[in-house]
């Protein structure tokens, strides 16, 4: 929707560098906000990417209690490769500030798509609502 400046809102989220060039870190639906503190999946995602026996990374935010939500990230394997939990909490914590540390990890070997291809997020959080209810 074009607003009455003129100015485009696409629900991308969006930093510029000192050299003026913008780069893309997000959706404004998929942030979460943990604690007070934003949350952007995809720098989640890009950390957890850099894990030699990953993948891929899917990140989505959950209701919790006590922050008001929570980071739950779905990880799929390279071929032939396992991870303990400790150890992506583990890596994590070297790699990103505490609060933004995913508080679930789940392994799976595929996402739920659209027909066109897109990772349907939404049904993400409802299968980690449903896994943790287990």
């Amino acid at each position: 929707m074009i607003d009455q400046d003129g100015w485009l809102h696409t629900g991308d989220l969006a930093e510029m560098d000192e050299d003026g060039y913008v780069k893309i870190t997000g959706r404004l639906k998929d942030m979460i906000i943990r604690g007070g503190e934003n949350v952007y999946p995809k720098e989640i995602e890009d950390v957890l990417y850099t894990h030699p026996d990953i993948l891929d990374a899917q990140v989505v935010g959950i209701p919790d209690e006590t922050y008001g939500e929570e980071a739950a990230a779905f990880i799929r394997l390279k071929q032939g490769r396992a991870v303990t939990i400790e150890t992506l909490t583990s890596y994590c914590q070297s790699q990103m500030a505490r609060y933004k540390i995913p508080k679930y990890f789940f392994i799976t070997d595929e996402y739920p798509m659209t027909a066109s291809g897109k990772i349907q997020k939404f049904r993400l959080k409802k299968q980690a609502l449903d896994l943790i209810k287990e």
